[in-house]
């Protein structure tokens, strides 16, 4: 397996409210990570759409029902404007009213394009979604989906989705607002997930809990974590503990307290990237950072250490 060309960038942007929302954009697809979209946030996704070379979301992914990942106004606004081709949504029961309308909106958009001639993907990523996925075997340019594996029963957080964005240069890793530890802990054993993860997105906002802990870092290393929150949010996210550990580790953290974290692959877009942190509403630079993609040291290898990687004591083909 080889190291490919593939333009990439993400960014993480200010919402000035609660909430978080992201994109991704790699091999031609742009998906937007949550259903969120304010007044400071609007120009910047336009400007990142234009950016990429594009007028519309490819995929709009949602990782939890709550009101901060999935806003009835903003999904309105993203499904009207943006007319994205696939929705994935979180597959456990909307526990609230406007959990439930949103749920509505997303069925209701899917049908009415449907009687337009135009196919719309709608997915609930529920337990039996993910139980239906391949393996992610080896190591390649596919993303890949780790939870739910189950639902937990009145704990919304932890039904949220955690995706590994792998298309690109660097990979993204998603957790939404999952806090159990045992979750934790099956990513620690996930072995593509641990050796891959380049810009990890702080669970839960950067709340203190089992996966923003200092064993669950160590066990990640990602090169860069990255926080959505307000600048004057009420719980005080990410929490000092958190920064703590990250920087125990050295392990730099960029947040929207400042303004958009951008992140882009360099040319030839094969191992590199750049993390700029920019000042609010404008394109000043706050501070920036490079890296190498974790993923093109192993990809570098040969076929047969690659192997036996994921299957310990391999000793070539016969």
């Amino acid at each position: 397996m080889t190291v490919r060309t593939i333009e990439t960038r993400f960014r993480a942007y200010q919402l000035g409210q609660a909430g978080s929302s992201f994109s991704h954009f790699a091999d031609d697809l742009f998906t937007l990570m949550e259903a969120r979209l304010t007044d400071i946030s609007r120009p910047n996704l336009k400007q990142e759409l234009a950016q990429c070379r594009k007028t519309s979301i490819d995929v709009l992914h949602i990782t939890g029902w709550d009101q901060d990942h999935c806003a009835v106004s903003d999904l309105e606004e993203i499904l009207s404007t943006y007319r994205p081709a696939k929705i994935e949504y979180p597959g456990y029961p909307p526990h609230s009213d406007t959990a439930k309308e949103c749920l509505k909106i997303i069925l209701q958009y899917k049908s009415t394009n449907a009687n337009k001639g135009r196919s719309v993907k709608c997915i609930a990523v529920d337990p039996d979604y993910i139980k239906g996925l391949k393996s992610a075997e080896d190591l390649a340019y596919r993303d890949t989906l780790y939870h739910p594996r189950a639902l937990f029963d009145g704990e919304s957080n932890n039904n949220s989705t955690i995706k590994l964005f792998r298309q690109g240069c660097f990979n993204v890793a998603s957790l939404g607002d999952v806090e159990d530890a045992n979750i934790g802990a099956y990513l620690r054993r996930c072995k593509i997930f641990k050796r891959e993860v380049d810009v990890l997105l702080l669970a839960h906002h950067g709340a203190d809990c089992p996966t923003n802990s200092k064993k669950f870092f160590q066990a990640v290393q990602p090169r860069i974590a990255i926080c959505g929150s307000q600048f004057d949010n009420q719980f005080e996210h990410p929490k000092p503990q958190v920064r703590q550990r990250l920087f125990e580790l050295k392990i730099p953290l960029m947040t929207t307290k400042t303004g958009d974290v951008l992140i882009r692959s360099i040319s030839p877009h094969s191992h590199k990237f750049r993390a700029t942190n920019l000042i609010s509403k404008s394109t000043k630079v706050s501070s920036e950072l490079d890296f190498s993609a974790r993923k093109s040291h192993w990809l570098s290898m040969n076929a047969d250490t690659i192997r036996n990687l994921y299957q310990p004591g391999f000793k070539g083909l016969r």
